[in-house]
């Protein structure tokens, strides 16, 4: 495998002699009274500036402090003109620019495009606090600030759009965020070695127009550099859904067969230019693959569907090779994913001096975001699930980056001794997926040579070590440490994995599971599932057997909250339907329910513009992806997860009949929903208490509370929608 520089092992800048930031600054006053007359580096972000690491502004502007570079944050500034974005002065170095945590349009607008009420991420949940397309207008203010200086891009909004991508909130197809912000690098993923090799090079006097060799990165070129060898995609799409894993030891790894695109013109193969498949340097060190250019992808959907499947098959930062597509005169450049950080490095990271605390300026005021997540720990990052609708895989990517047990444990005992609000209660032990701590390839060969889109479906690979050993080690050293009263699991378990061990799951049903635990089988018909890359409901049956019988034996009264999705690509009404029947039959009642919402660059969102399924081999002539597009049929969908509520019964009353399901309209247990509707119901408009948000589930199983008939709500905490 190929082995990266510690982030760590750099020559410190010579500005290290200031010492370390109690807060890193948010105006020049605060600059100032720190002993800078400048800054080297100047993050603008979109979220409210709280020094946490799972604030990414935070733990980036961290780390280069750690390299000795003197970083302000410029946090929600006024983007209605540039002044504003002169606040710390010229960068001596560069302007560094996110959206934030979330994708701007994500966090403004539901998957109906109607605007939401508050922002998570800023103070007291203002929600008119940043632009929509944050990336685009920051970076257009502070070349107007100041001309002469680099801007480079990042975090997940400019991540996911890194390509000509499918917008859904404009319905049209965009170009690379890097073209239309005019900037001069885009890194993409989790950032920390592109941040910290971009900032000591242009510190030792390289200009940012030589900065071409970065992993993780790309830019804007006009032509490929000689000796490079360009291959058009369309002469490597492989055919099939999900192949095995590649055999590292052949010379030509199987699957990867020179078969053109069905019908679609294809360059290569009419030219017969050679394609090569090596494990030798030339076959990905030097090998750059040229996806459809911005107006053919623009124009065709189907070739939009084809650049999206390469693109998911370049992603494994061992053998995936540079992309490169055409903007008009201009190329857009990816080089190939940055290399994971070691148990090492993300010790390193996690351990900086971060205060846990929004900055002072925002005095009392509420960030919402921040009380959520200011004592839960991150352990790991990345997720091999590969979920279609989600975009952790194209940011994070497939391969966990795992903290030492040691680490974690140390930043539990900070929490406690820290924070002014620590009742005793870690909220949280997670990171994009629960349980996958340490989990990975049982060959680091077969690891660095997949190009697998997942690693659990449509079953869990062979290759994949499943041990929860050490998550459960860690949840048993972390719940005996001193001050602690209880450790809460709050991120989304893997359920499928979870089964594997039957260990865990008692561990985690009898200490960690504060009454409710959220899982996500997303739905229950293989249609739908097969379009996610989900695994059937049988798996989720057998977890909750298991589930149920630990919480007997624990003695206690426990329910899973499962979440499911509504207008996913591939799903039909007859599908929303049994769903609804399923849920009716378990006795789950939802609160919130979330339809799909198409978000950059994700595979489902390829299938929802295209109407082509990815994870097959696209032609013309392959599977069309059915999809609900049409407002009225998404409420539809939304309205049969909320079978129960009078306002959405006219509604379902009339496509029951129009699906020739009458039978199931009536006032039998059998029946969905009753022939009779009370007064004052079933407007025409959506239910008001039907707003957009993370599926939520109540029991109707469960006691109701003292003076209402309803059941007890789930835990309203925050729901982070997947950008």
């Amino acid at each position: 495998m190929q082995q990266a520089r510690d982030i760590f092992s750099y020559r410190k800048f010579w500005a290290s002699r200031f010492g370390t930031a109690p807060q890193l600054p948010l105006t020049r006053s605060d600059m100032e009274q720190l002993g800078w007359t400048s800054c080297d580096v100047v993050l603008v972000t979109g979220d409210a500036y709280v020094d946490h690491p799972s604030f990414g502004m935070a733990l980036v502007g961290r780390l280069l402090e750690a390299q000795g570079f003197r970083v302000g944050i410029l946090a929600q500034p006024d983007w209605h003109s540039a002044e504003p974005f002169k606040e710390f002065g010229r960068p001596n170095l560069f302007f560094g620019v996110t959206g934030g945590n979330m994708d701007s349009m994500v966090n403004r607008y539901t998957s109906d495009r109607r605007i939401r009420s508050n922002d998570a991420y800023t103070p007291d949940g203002a929600a008119d606090r940043r632009p929509d397309r944050c990336v685009l207008v920051y970076a257009q203010r502070c070349r107007e600030a100041y001309k002469d200086v680099p801007i480079v891009l990042g975090g997940i909004e400019a991540s996911l759009r890194r390509v000509a991508h499918y917008d859904y909130w404009s319905d049209k197809v965009r170009r690379s965020v890097l073209i239309d912000a005019k900037a001069d690098l885009l890194v993409y993923g989790n950032g920390e070695r592109q941040a910290v090799e971009i900032a000591h090079r242009l510190a030792a006097g390289e200009a940012v127009s030589q900065l071409t060799d970065i992993r993780g990165t790309a830019f804007i070129r006009r032509q490929a550099p000689e000796n490079w060898i360009e291959i058009d995609s369309t002469g490597i799409d492989r055919p099939g859904a999900l192949t095995p894993p590649v055999d590292p030891y052949q010379e030509k790894p199987s699957g990867c067969a020179s078969t053109p695109l069905g019908s679609i013109a294809s360059p290569a193969a009419e030219t017969g230019a050679p394609v090569r498949f090596s494990r030798h340097a030339r076959s990905a060190a030097d090998t750059v693959i040229r996806l459809p250019d911005f107006e053919a992808v623009r124009d065709d959907p189907v070739l939009y569907a084809h650049a999206s499947r390469v693109l998911h098959q370049e992603t494994n930062p061992h053998n995936a090779r540079a992309l490169v597509q055409r903007h008009g005169t201009s190329d857009v450049w990816l080089n190939p994913p940055a290399l994971p950080l070691s148990t090492k490095e993300m010790d390193r990271v996690y351990g900086l001096p971060y205060s846990r605390l929004p900055h002072h300026s925002y005095a009392e005021a509420r960030i919402p975001a921040f009380e959520m997540i200011q004592h839960s720990v991150t352990i790991m990052r990345g997720c091999f699930g590969g979920c279609t609708f989600c975009s952790i895989t194209e940011h994070e990517g497939r391969i966990i980056q795992s903290r030492s047990e040691d680490s974690i444990i140390r930043e539990v005992e900070a929490i406690r001794d820290t924070s002014p609000a620590f009742t005793g209660v870690i909220s949280d032990l997670g990171g994009p997926t629960a349980n996958m701590y340490r989990l990975a390839c049982k060959s680091r060969e077969i690891e660095a040579s997949c190009r697998r889109p997942s690693c659990v479906y449509p079953g869990i690979c062979k290759n994949l070590d499943t041990d929860h050993g050490p998550l459960i080690r860690l949840y048993r050293r972390a719940r005996q440490l001193p001050g602690i009263k209880k450790i809460l699991i709050g991120s989304g378990l893997r359920y499928d994995l979870a089964v594997k061990s039957p260990e865990y799951v008692k561990e985690l049903v009898t200490y960690h599971v504060g009454g409710y635990l959220k899982i996500a089988p997303e739905h229950t018909e293989p249609g739908p599932l097969s379009k996610m890359m989900k695994p059937g409901i049988g798996t989720y049956d057998r977890f909750k057997a298991m589930f149920d019988q630990y919480s007997r034996e624990a003695g206690k009264e426990q329910y899973l909250i499962p979440y499911f999705i509504a207008a996913h690509p591939g799903t039909s009404d007859e599908d929303m339907l049994n769903l609804a029947l399923w849920l009716k039959k378990n006795g789950f009642r939802a609160d919130q329910v979330q339809a799909f919402l198409p978000s950059p660059m994700a595979v489902a969102t390829a299938m929802y513009h295209s109407r082509k399924n990815p994870l097959h081999r696209i032609s013309r002539n392959s599977e069309t992806v059915e999809t609900p597009r049409k407002l009225s049929q998404r409420r539809l969908h939304k309205a049969f997860l909320r079978y129960h509520d009078p306002e959405n019964w006219p509604l379902l009353r009339e496509a029951l009949k129009r699906m020739r399901r009458a039978d199931l309209i009536g006032n039998g247990k059998h029946h969905l929903i009753p022939a009779w509707q009370p007064q004052g119901t079933g407007a025409a408009k959506p239910a008001p208490g039907q707003k957009s948000g993370r599926f939520r589930t109540q029991h109707t199983g469960l006691p109701p509370q003292p003076g209402t008939a309803r059941p007890k709500p789930a835990s309203r905490k925050l729901r982070k929608d997947r950008d």
